[in-house]
């Protein structure tokens, strides 16, 4: 019997040690792990970035981890509850200081009337990058176009002729540089109006975003972002999740043409009644 057991523990240990031989070599190499993949190249020798992308994670409700909640509408009972999520912040806490951490909380708990996407406004630098709706990179040697499908949101991207940002706006300005494989977007000059997400998590018009793309894979990307805004952060914090390509036929960016939607929630009190 003893014999018999230790075969069995022997075979189980050969088993065991096979298993994470093969899994090492032909797994995925797990997030942040270096790989040997190199992108295919553009017409000026830059990693070629071009594509359909999207988020797959909950940080478009909260980019800090957090446990599934309910719909900020009753009536929609489970339709619009919030998943849970795991976060997509770096340390999990974003930095907050004293009175801006009680504005977020503010928001938070308003964040039905506050919300500024829910209004169909642009939806800002990094937020764009991870609401459940795909983004377009269209690629050229002196500019590099994002086109989101939300409000259908526009960004250049200027690859030469860097300048500061001429006026603030909601998508702010964009120059870009390569640093080897990674494409990094350096943004200013925002209104200090959009929000990170749905749970209240703001900015003020002294953002700065530093944005790393880098292709991982044949279809997925890194997307890394480093946020800096002294009027509301104790010191710089970082967002990172992969992007995930597109690849159904057909597949294109189509329109979300959302002011019609929300012309009653904003002018309906103007309406003229009977």
């Amino acid at each position: 019997m003893l014999m018999r057991w230790e075969k069995a523990t022997l075979r189980a240990g050969v088993t065991v040690v096979t298993c994470a031989i093969v899994c090492a070599a032909t797994s995925v190499p797990v997030w942040g792990q270096t790989t040997e993949y190199r992108a295919p190249r553009g017409s000026d020798g830059n990693p070629d970035l071009n594509g359909l992308w999207q988020a797959l994670n909950s940080a478009h409700w909260d980019v800090e981890p957090h446990g599934a909640g309910p719909s900020v509408v009753r009536d929609l009972g489970a339709l619009s509850a919030v998943p849970a999520g795991l976060g997509v912040v770096v340390d999990d806490v974003i930095p907050y200081t004293a009175d801006a951490l009680a504005q977020r909380d503010e928001n938070r708990a308003n964040r039905l009337r506050r919300d500024p996407a829910i209004k169909c406004y642009l939806p800002g630098v990094p937020r764009g990058m991870y609401m459940p709706f795909p983004v377009q990179i269209l690629q050229s040697q002196q500019h590099i176009m994002i086109l989101h499908e939300f409000a259908g949101a526009v960004r250049t991207v200027y690859m030469d002729d860097h300048m500061p940002a001429p006026a603030d706006s909601w998508m702010g300005w964009s120059n870009g540089h390569w640093e080897g494989e990674t494409l990094v977007i350096d943004t200013t000059g925002f209104n200090g109006m959009t929000w990170f997400d749905r749970s209240g998590n703001f900015h003020s018009e002294a953002l700065h975003v530093v944005e790393r793309l880098t292709r991982r894979s044949p279809e997925t990307l890194t997307y890394e972002v480093t946020i800096e805004d002294p009027n509301v952060f104790t010191r710089p914090w970082t967002m990172r999740m992969p992007l995930y390509r597109r690849v159904e036929e057909h597949a294109q960016l189509l329109e979300f043409r959302c002011v019609e939607f929300v012309e009653d929630l904003i002018y309906g009190h103007l309406r003229k009644q009977p």
